[in-house]
C-alpha cells in the first residue's frame, strides 16, 4: 500500500501536513527551478504566507530527497523485487495462520465426530434395552399361555 509520500501525484491530507512559523498548514509545491542541482521536481512544504502582516515566512520542508520521476531502472526493479518479496511473505504468514486454523477446525470437527458416534452407540444400546425389556414379558406371557393350554389340552384328552 502506498502512502502520499511515495506517490508524487498523490496529495498528503491535510492534518499530516506540518504548520509553519506562523501557524498555519504548509502548501504542498513542486520545485521547477534546475538549482540547487537534483532538486528540480522534488516537492516540498511551503507556508501559504496569507499572514495579513506582510512579514515573510521563510518555512520549507523538503519532502523528496531526490526528485521521484528520476529513479534508475535498477534502483525501480530492486524497489519491485522488495514489494514483491513483502507481499509473497504476507500471503506465506496468512496462509499458515489458515492452515492453523483449518487443523484446529478439523481437530474439533474430529471431536464432535466421536462424541456423536459415542451419543449414537449410546441411543443404540438404550433403544435394544427398551426393546428387549418390552419384549422379554410377553414372550414369557406368552409362553405361559401356551404351556397352560398345552397342559389344559392333555389333560382334557
Amino acid at each position: 500500500m502506498s502512502t502520499w509520500r511515495d506517490d508524487p501525484n498523490a496529495i498528503p491530507p491535510w492534518n499530516e501536513r506540518p504548520k509553519c512559523h506562523c501557524g498555519f498548514r504548509t502548501w504542498l509545491q513542486v520545485w521547477t527551478d534546475p538549482l540547487p542541482q537534483g532538486k528540480k521536481g522534488c516537492r516540498f512544504f511551503k507556508c501559504p504566507d496569507i499572514d495579513d502582516d506582510f512579514k515573510a515566512c521563510t518555512f520549507m520542508q523538503w519532502i523528496d530527497t531526490r526528485p521521484l520521476g528520476r529513479v534508475s531502472l535498477k534502483e525501480e526493479q530492486e524497489r519491485r523485487v522488495r514489494q514483491q518479496q513483502i507481499r509473497l511473505k504476507g500471503k506465506e504468514d496468512e496462509l499458515k495462520r489458515r492452515r492453523a486454523e483449518l487443523g484446529q477446525r478439523e481437530a474439533a470437527l474430529k471431536i464432535q465426530e466421536e462424541q456423536f458416534q459415542v451419543r449414537e452407540a449410546q441411543f443404540k444400546r438404550e433403544a435394544e434395552e427398551q426393546k428387549n425389556r418390552y419384549k422379554e414379558p410377553a414372550q414369557s406371557s406368552t409362553t405361559d399361555e401356551r404351556n397352560k393350554k398345552g397342559k389344559f389340552l392333555r389333560f382334557t384328552q
